[in-house]
């Protein structure tokens, strides 16, 4: 597995640039930010920490993602809709222009599922005890669906594992 990062550089919108190899780690694709970038876009944040909400191009092409630290480096993952409109996958050479974004991140809550934990006390409770980020997952994955039925049955498989009575992958720790 071969990574490497070209040279930094900045524009005036304060847009970082380099170019790495995409890799898989595990079964995501990504690519690690060298340590300036980060530091830059964190400092641009005005953040000590990540992750790192940012902006940026992918081979010229438009995304919205976050950095994150994961096993010792910062990674952006790329998923398939930026890699389709990038035209690249694993093993290719990617451009990646970033800047720091301080546009919130608000996923907002699908109103069948926001009627069903308003219906079941004990549901909505265990959903707000979730982390922000499994709350985040879950609404991403319920306002992707597309049909009202599969809405309507995945919904009750959410309120079923928040109940306790069923496993799925919505609900792993």
């Amino acid at each position: 597995m071969q990574r490497r990062h070209g040279r930094r550089t900045q524009s005036k919108n304060r847009m970082q640039s380099f170019s790495a190899t995409i890799f898989k780690l595990g079964i995501n694709p990504c690519v690690d930010v060298p340590e300036k970038i980060v530091n830059e876009l964190l400092k641009e944040g005005g953040k000590t920490t990540g992750p790192i909400p940012l902006r940026g191009k992918l081979n010229g092409k438009d995304f919205i993602q976050t950095v994150v630290r994961y096993q010792g480096a910062w990674r952006l993952y790329l998923n398939t809709q930026m890699r389709q409109d990038s035209g690249i996958d694993v093993g290719d050479e990617a451009k990646v222009e970033l800047e720091f974004d301080p546009e919130p991140r608000v996923v907002s809550m699908h109103p069948i599922l926001g009627r069903a934990l308003a219906k079941n006390r004990e549901a909505k409770a265990a959903f707000a005890k979730l982390s922000p980020s499994r709350q985040t997952e879950i609404l991403r994955y319920i306002n992707s669906l597309k049909s009202e039925e599969s809405v309507a049955r995945n919904i009750e498989k959410v309120i079923q594992q928040l109940l306790g009575k069923a496993k799925g992958f919505l609900m792993r720790r």
